[in-house]
């Protein structure tokens, strides 16, 4: 064989190694990415039926406090389980926006980024929102189910709310020193990726395996 030859056999070959490998990662690409996309519907609507949860919520709010709209206390509870129901649909459809700003045609470097995003907002703002006002939430709730019932709890049992309040700050107490102790030792990191989300963890380690594969 000429040396000519040669060169335009080990030319064509390497062109072939090329284009398999850009096959490849083309269709690693696609694969993983629809498991992201796929993982991350699932968690949109599960937002959409927090929407749905936060709006009954409010709703049975409402129809609580408006007849009952010259009772301070009953008022009061009232509106903090409407307050309650509406933050349920705020930080849902924060969660929504999020994910749907996510376009799959981006590199990867872009949606990476932008889980990051839905990471640091789950992580840093939704999570520790929540833990402060479920902490609260339940009890208004509970008052409002006895009140519902024709009783007044401020009546039957004066000391009932104030008890309660102490439980809630007590919970909150609690919640705190446990992220704090957890934080300062090796399973911060499982902390974080429970509060991100399962979906979300999943979506990360597909796009670090295309970026691997990428760089290879």
């Amino acid at each position: 064989m000429e040396l000519d030859d040669m060169k335009l056999a080990w030319q064509t070959m390497h062109r072939q190694l090329e284009q398999q490998q850009a096959l490849n990662l083309r269709l690693l690409t696609e694969s993983r990415l629809d498991k992201v996309r796929h993982g991350l519907q699932s968690l949109f609507w599960g937002q959409a039926v927090q929407i749905l949860a936060g709006a009954m919520l409010a709703f049975i709010a409402v129809s609580f406090w408006i007849p009952r709209v010259a009772v301070p206390h009953f008022l009061m509870w009232g509106l903090a389980v409407h307050a309650f129901g509406i933050l349920m649909i705020v930080t849902a459809a924060r969660n929504m926006y999020l994910i749907k700003r996510i376009d799959f045609a981006a590199p990867v470097l872009d949606i990476q980024q932008r889980i990051a995003s839905l990471r640091d907002w789950r992580v840093r703002v939704e999570a520790p929102l929540y833990a402060v006002t479920w902490s609260f939430a339940w009890i208004p709730m509970v008052l409002m189910a006895i009140a519902s019932a024709g009783v007044d709890p401020t009546v039957v049992a004066p000391n009932l709310t104030g008890y309660l309040l102490l439980s809630g700050v007590a919970s909150v107490g609690l919640v705190a020193l446990a992220a704090w102790l957890i934080r300062r030792t090796r399973y911060r990191r499982f902390l974080d990726n429970s509060l991100a989300g399962g979906s979300v963890q999943k979506a990360e380690s597909m796009l670090e395996q295309i970026a691997r594969f990428q760089q290879e």
